[in-house]
């Protein structure tokens, strides 16, 4: 008997992009990072890239890149987002797809994904194919092959849907056992249900379909699956191993597969470090040739189906109600409040289904005047969201428009295509998954639909935004204060929505606190600045300014000019109007600076009314991120003052505070709070500063267990984490800085005092770089007698044990 060992990785994150800015906006529940997914990638995408074999010491044995040793599937919207903010990580997954065809017979270990995880089984038929194209088409872009395999959002099934696969090209999927209906060896005629003869994990299974086509399936081994991301096995790499190992049947003489799926999240994200531990494992079973690793595909090839298979439709890997989790109150949820209900589920996907068949038909009339075939140019589309560069607009709209298109026309053509995407995006599974209708998920799902609203009323100019939260109103929160669907709608969504002034007014507002130059990014905006005047009395400063405002994704622009006068602190009125021409413009410009100059304040603003209308702005209306770095500046004297008073407290109490201390009298609550606050805030001075002073961290820790104060230790661990990234990657730079090298020492020895864990992944990763580029070269220069080059190896074979690097093993 043959023994083959696949682990599958299902890699995802709800998309979280602004549906107007194309960005993911700062989520403050992920802190000490900036959004969910940033947090993620350190914990899981990033360390799976790279990730450690220890050996009995505790020091690195190897560093692997686990995704070439793996199957695995990347949400479409997730490798995107991992292209643009940590493209390191995002090369080594494609990279480990390039190492696994050599490893596993020119078969590729990753597979596709349906493009925004929809669930299947409830999507129309076009939604359908337009969902498992696109996942096709960005698989391809990415990984630069054609995919063999599909993974279907939370392994939701339907025939429908796998025949649309079949039909792609696509040779296989993978379900949960209890998904398969009955079974029977290829020519005969007798079929055996799962009661009497369970679904066997360790081969794969053909799937006749509606059409004649034919499918592959494999059904992970869902015991095992389960122990892996729900109990504690991930704590040892070896117990790991050995489950898989004994998952085996003895018994059977066929070739088997011992295949596990789940979340790939849990391999560092749900289970801290559970990477090292899938690395171990993957290590013990190779190096004592217990299996062989395998991917589905190479297998399929190998060992093609000796049985057929039915599935139960309209099932799913993590609803035992079937797909009732997406659209009713079926029990299923994450357990936040077990008095709430989720009866919300079914208006919200009723008031999603009344918006996609409203804009069907409006779509279909409108599009026809543009596209040849307005569906087949959605399913092209995906060219277009891949790469919009103006050049790959203008090869879409030669695929697919019989003429040339004015301006005008690419404008409404991409406004009807992209109210196409926003539709599917509202699909989005997670909005049903959880439990409270104003869930971030959920809320994040309401605003694509938003945005499909705004995009049907500026194409088609009617009343549908009333029409949907009349259906929305229908969605009851569990939460009084957020009452029903059309309440969050008008809370969240509407004040998120964004136009050109809306984006002249970040810009304008913004660019009292930053040098934009000619030309500014803001975020899929982009400002060709035509003119910017200022004038300042005292502390307080006008700006006045023109501009272009055009839209990447749209193309939709316009000329604006703004008006903002800033007082100094955190009050700022700003107006904002469509451009009326040169003359109207100097006039307005001159009018407001020759006022302000003369400190005639109210005057200025009387003036902003006069020359923008009453809707006037301030920093309300800068966008989320931009808006806490203003506030930070703007507070900044604010938090220093405060900072000073608690100081005063703290210094001038000291000493009759510790005598208390010392005596064991309880410390006043008020002197408590302050000693924390200053203790807080001086080791994150310290542990941020460009020259970091360990003596001052060391006593400022033994301060803050002499009051008991509660540590920041998520931000302080991030920033000296921070801290020592940016000095290791100062000596890859520049490895001969023998005296950086050794104030890396001094740092590195603060671990053994820390009352936190400091993330040393990628300082180590840099250390790996420096052993095997530079070690070599000084290794040599110090066994010839140079000094310096003997100091420096005495200091980095120093550093590479507090980072548990053995430096001549390693280098050996």
């Amino acid at each position: 008997m043959e023994k083959y060992v696949c682990i599958h990785g299902h890699f995802y994150q709800p998309p979280r992009e602004n549906a107007w800015l194309e960005y993911v906006e700062m989520q403050d529940s992920a802190y000490p990072y900036h959004d969910w997914n940033e947090r993620i990638t350190n914990e899981c995408y990033a360390p799976n890239a790279a990730s450690r074999i220890l050996d009995d010491e505790g020091y690195i044995r190897q560093i692997t890149n686990n995704y070439a040793r793996i199957s695995f599937n990347f949400g479409p919207t997730l490798l995107s987002w991992l292209k643009d903010n940590s493209p390191e990580t995002y090369q080594a997954i494609l990279d480990a797809d390039k190492v696994s065809q050599e490893t596993f017979s020119g078969h590729g270990s990753a597979m596709a994904q349906a493009y925004n995880h929809m669930i299947m089984p409830l999507a129309n038929s076009r939604d359908k194919h337009t969902q498992v194209l696109w996942g096709i088409k960005d698989f391809e872009y990415r990984f630069g092959r054609k995919p063999e395999g599909m993974w279907l959002p939370e392994t939701a099934v339907d025939l429908e849907t796998l025949d649309i696969m079949a039909e792609s090209g696509l040779l296989f999927t993978i379900l949960a056992p209890h998904q398969a209906k009955r079974v029977r060896r290829i020519g005969k005629n007798v079929w055996t249900d799962k009661e009497t003869n369970p679904v066997d994990p360790t081969m794969a299974y053909e799937l006749d379909l509606p059409s004649g086509r034919k499918i592959a399936v494999f059904f992970y081994d869902g015991r095992t699956s389960n122990e892996i991301a729900f109990s504690d096995l991930l704590r040892s790499g070896e117990n790991f191993a050995k489950k898989l190992i004994d998952a085996f049947q003895p018994d059977k003489l066929h070739s088997q597969l011992i295949n596990i799926a789940s979340d790939g999240e849990t391999y560092g994200h749900h289970h801290r470090f559970a990477d090292m531990a899938l690395a171990y494992a993957i290590d013990y079973i190779e190096s004592r040739d217990l299996a062989k690793f395998t991917n589905y595909a190479e297998y399929l090839e190998h060992f093609p189906p000796t049985h057929q298979v039915e599935i139960i439709e309209n099932t799913s890997w993590s609803c035992s109600h079937g797909i009732e989790r997406w659209r009713s109150n079926c029990g299923c949820n994450a357990g936040r409040n077990p008095e709430w209900n989720q009866e919300w589920r079914a208006p919200l996907r009723n008031a999603f289904d009344w918006l996609r068949d409203t804009l069907v038909e409006k779509y279909q009339e409108s599009a026809s005047r543009l596209l040849k075939d307005p569906w087949a140019a959605r399913d092209d589309y995906i060219q277009v969201i891949l790469n919009r560069s103006p050049e790959n607009i203008s090869d879409f709209i030669h695929r697919n428009c019989d003429r040339e298109l004015s301006d005008e026309e690419t404008r409404e053509m991409l406004k009807l295509l992209e109210l196409q995407r926003h539709a599917m995006l509202m699909y989005t599974s997670c909005g049903w998954f959880f439990d409270e209708l104003s869930g971030i998920e959920t809320v994040q799902v309401i605003q694509y639909a938003g945005r499909a609203v705004q995009l049907a009323g500026e194409l088609f100019g009617n009343d549908i935004e009333n029409h949907f939260l009349e259906r929305l109103e229908l969605a009851k929160s569990n939460l009084r204060q957020h009452g029903d669907g059309r309440k969050i709608y008008e809370k969240y969504i509407r004040p998120a929505m964004v136009d050109i002034t809306k984006v002249t007014t970040h810009f304008a507002v913004s660019s009292m606190f930053e040098d934009y130059g000619d030309r500014a990014d803001i975020f899929c905006y982009h400002v060709d600045v035509k003119d910017y005047q200022t004038a300042e009395c005292g502390r307080t400063r006008l700006a006045a300014g023109w501009a272009d405002i055009t839209s990447e994704i749209t193309h939709d622009h316009a000329e604006k000019s703004f008006g903002v006068l800033h007082f100094g602190d955190h009050n700022i009125n700003a107006g904002v109007r469509d451009y009326y021409g040169g003359n109207a413009y100097q006039s307005m410009v001159a009018e407001i600076t020759q006022t302000c100059i003369i400190g005639d304040f109210p005057g200025v603003i009387r003036l902003l009314d006069k020359h923008f209308g009453m809707s006037t702005y301030s920093i309300k209306d800068l966008f989320r991120d931009e808006q806490r770095k203003v506030l930070d500046n703007i507070l900044k004297s604010v938090m220093e003052e405060i900072d000073s008073a608690y100081y005063q407290v703290y210094e001038h109490h000291y000493p009759p505070m510790r005598f208390l201390h010392e005596i064991g009298y309880p410390i006043p609550k008020s002197f408590h709070i302050a000693a924390e606050f200053i203790l807080n805030g001086g080791l994150r001075k310290a542990m941020g500063e460009e020259t970091i002073n360990t003596e001052n961290i060391k006593n400022l820790l033994g301060e803050a267990q002499i009051w008991q104060a509660d540590i920041d230790s998520e931000g302080l661990s991030y920033l000296l984490q921070k801290s020592l990234e940016r000095l290791m990657n100062q000596l890859l730079e520049n490895p001969p800085d023998v005296s950086l090298l050794t104030r890396l020492n001094e740092i590195c020895s603060l671990f053994d005092i820390l009352p936190f864990q400091v993330d040393i992944w990628k300082v180590q990763n840099y250390f790996n770089r420096l052993l095997e580029n530079t070690y070599p070269e000084f290794k040599q220069k110090g066994e010839l007698g140079d000094k310096m080059a003997a100091e420096w190896l005495e200091q980095f074979v120093l550093l590479g044990k507090k980072l548990s690097m053995r430096v001549e093993q390693v280098a050996e």
